[in-house]
């Protein structure tokens, strides 16, 4: 091998390994081939021999000479003359892994696709403009929201401008984000556009369709194949994409002058990555509109108390409907009590019990000709059993276990024990002494099938699990679903296409959930169901199985989504959980949270809450012998709001400490996790 030779110019050359080690995520110093220079600029990818072995690097910076005294390597080559990492992204990922004291190659794993030397040889030369036709948008929508036209004048006019939009019932919230975000594409600056689902990826897809072509408008998920993905993300890296949609990932598109950053659906926790360091969409956004000066809507129909405190904080503003906006697109909104929506049978009579109310709502939308949604709270068929005249949960004599019907069509079915799978033949309530039973909290499935009894010329379509409906027609149905896999009502020509009601069921399943978001998740889940349902002027009913006088309850009925988020964000204060605060919880062995306590140089004020041990629902990551370590255990370590960095940079030195020691016991540290119990 011929003797290769320093570049005449910058021979020196900083790189970052991909090595995914804490003590070793540092930038390294090398040397630089003459026939290498031209194709090694920063942010390529290049191949160097380390500690023996050859790995991936990203090329950071040229120099003119290195701090190092030894002698230097040379990189071994250049492998792609594309920069897959901008400096606009290296700043991002520097700015996050600090946030949630991470490595930077665990980040860069995520947002840069594997290289694919086949999509290298597509064309990148088009541009944009040349890709296809730009029909002009239609804005108007955005004039039923208070300051909605000058928040759209002053995006376009290239300003920055932040916002928490709050769909209005009805709304189609793509379409007012394709019209906009078409204008800005049109004035020469980026769009990106990241939802929680694919389902979500194709709603706005096909109304970005309206506007421009296939090639203009890219989209970016992990799902698509190596090829397809690195060449997507190469047209967006050159500028030739600038609209771009996806999922989690997409949210590091490298958008050339990011004019506008769009983010639906904020508390799904599909946007949060599922590996180290835990990153989640929304943080990913908001480092990039202060670092790009780019625009940004957090869009929902209900509103989390994040984007709460940001808007509490003056850092976003208020984009909300007008109250009489909110009163001529909302449906009518019933709450009939806990038990009005169970469809809860009698195992004596074989009667099914049905409120008026929402029986009612239901033969009016279906003879109407509309469709009815179901919001059932799980999937399934199998339900649990209460007492018929007192309602107190059945349970086994034999072990305590809730007692259940097995998946049988007979009404003589005999119950048993979900735990201990004895038959119960004798049951008798420990509250009232009642001998009778009744179902209740039943599955997807089951609720069809009461359904059917009840309305039983009326088709029935399950939706949930494996086996998600996309669409349904405009027509008499009875639609059951779980939360998320509602299908949308089939557009039928010049007619408007919704339902004519919904019921939802299951609010206290929902809300009981020993969770701190249990209450926020519950409305983002009704709210989502609720306006997909016609306005009251049309008939339009939404019936929730839920008191009235619960404040969450009161909120969804008056569509008082601020108020609500307010409220809890007022709460988490109160108890000092995030966003009110920063908290990171730390999960491993007892023996490990000691080590890394013991090495962590945390914040001023930092408090420690624990060990306890591990939620039942939670595992550790990697390998993990309980018998030899002991039950996992979690800490919490709770700082006052401030820099956003401050807690995560002690955690990454901390981590980087016990890398560097060898610690190789599982240890998962996430920061301000969406998820605490």
């Amino acid at each position: 091998m011929p003797k290769k030779i320093p570049a005449t110019t910058k021979p020196v050359v900083r790189v970052l390994p991909l090595l995914g080690v804490s003590h070793l995520d540092r930038l390294f110093d090398y040397q630089i081939a003459e026939e290498d220079s031209e194709a090694a600029q920063p942010g390529v990818r290049v191949r160097i021999r380390f500690n023996g072995r050859l790995v991936d690097a990203l090329l950071i910076q040229r120099l003119s000479e290195s701090d190092f005294e030894g002698r230097l390597a040379f990189i071994d080559r250049v492998i792609s003359p594309f920069p897959v990492y901008p400096p606009q992204l290296a700043s991002l990922v520097d700015a996050l892994a600090n946030r949630y004291g991470g490595t930077r190659s665990d980040i860069i794993r995520f947002a840069i696709p594997p290289r694919h030397a086949k999509a290298e040889e597509a064309d990148l030369e088009t541009t944009f403009e040349e890709l296809g036709e730009i029909a002009e948008p239609d804005l108007s929508s955005w004039s039923a929201y208070q300051f909605g036209e000058s928040f759209v004048d002053f995006v376009l006019e290239g300003n920055t401008a932040r916002a928490a939009w709050q769909v209005a019932p009805g709304d189609d919230w793509a379409a007012a984000i394709a019209a906009l975000g078409t204008k800005v594409a049109k004035s020469g600056r980026g769009v990106l556009v990241v939802v929680p689902d694919q389902s979500d990826v194709d709603v706005v897809e096909s109304a970005f369709r309206k506007y421009v072509s296939a090639k203009q408008a890219t989209v970016l998920n992990v799902s698509q194949g190596p090829q397809a993905r690195y060449r997507r993300y190469l047209s967006v890296l050159v500028g030739q994409a600038r609209i771009v949609i996806g999922t989690k990932s997409a949210a590091f598109a490298p958008v050339k002058d990011l004019g506008l950053a769009v983010i639906f659906n904020d508390g799904d926790d599909n946007l949060v990555e599922r590996s180290a360091p835990y990153v989640h969409s929304r943080e990913v956004l908001t480092t990039r509109s202060a670092q790009e000066n780019a625009s940004l809507l957090i869009v929902g129909h209900s509103r989390t108390a994040e984007t709460q405190l940001l808007v509490s904080s003056g850092w976003a503003h208020d984009l909300v409907a007008a109250e009489s906006t909110l009163r001529t697109r909302m449906p009518s909104m019933v709450a009939v009590g806990p038990y009005g929506l169970n469809f809860s049978r009698n195992l004596a009579s074989g009667t099914t019990s049905f409120d008026g109310r929402a029986y009612q709502a239901v033969k009016s939308a279906l003879d109407r000709g509309e469709p009815v949604l179901v919001q059932s709270p799980r999937k399934g068929y199998v339900p649990t059993l209460a007492c018929a005249k007192c309602f107190t949960r059945a349970r086994c004599r034999h072990c305590n276990g809730p007692l259940s019907l097995p998946h049988s069509h007979e009404q003589a079915a005999t119950p048993s024990c979900a735990w201990c799978g004895k038959l119960e033949t004798r049951f008798k309530c420990s509250e009232c002494g009642s001998n009778r039973l009744r179902a209740v909290v039943m599955g997807s499935e089951r609720t069809a099938e009461e359904l059917g009894r009840i309305f039983p010329n009326t088709r029935i379509i399950v939706s949930g699990g494996n086996k998600v409906v996309e669409t349904v027609p405009m027509a008499p149905a009875l639609v059951v679903a779980t939360p998320g896999a509602e299908p949308r009502v089939e557009d039928a020509g010049e007619t408007e296409s919704y339902y004519g009601a919904a019921l939802l069921l299951g609010a206290g399943a929902l809300l009981n959930r020993q969770d701190l978001r249990a209450g926020e998740d519950a409305l983002a889940k009704w709210l989502a169901a609720a306006t997909m349902v016609a306005p009251s002027s049309k008939g339009g009913t939404v019936v929730i199985s839920a008191n009235a006088g619960v404040p969450i309850i009161d909120a969804f009925l008056g569509w008082d989504v601020v108020g609500f988020a307010k409220t809890e964000l007022a709460a988490r204060r109160e108890v000092r959980f995030p966003p009110a605060v920063h908290m990171a919880a730390i999960d491993g062995a007892d023996a490990a949270l000691d080590d890394f306590l013991e090495a962590a140089k945390l914040p001023e004020h930092a408090e420690i809450l624990g060990p306890v041990p591990l939620p039942e629902n939670l595992s550790l990551p990697g390998e993990y012998d309980t018998k030899r370590f002991g039950p996992a255990q979690r800490l919490l370590i709770r700082t006052p709001l401030g820099p956003r960095s401050e807690l995560g940079k002690a955690l990454r030195a901390a981590n980087s400490n016990r890398s560097a020691r060898k610690d190789d016991l599982p240890l998962r540290i996430q920061v301000d996790p969406i998820n605490i119990g």
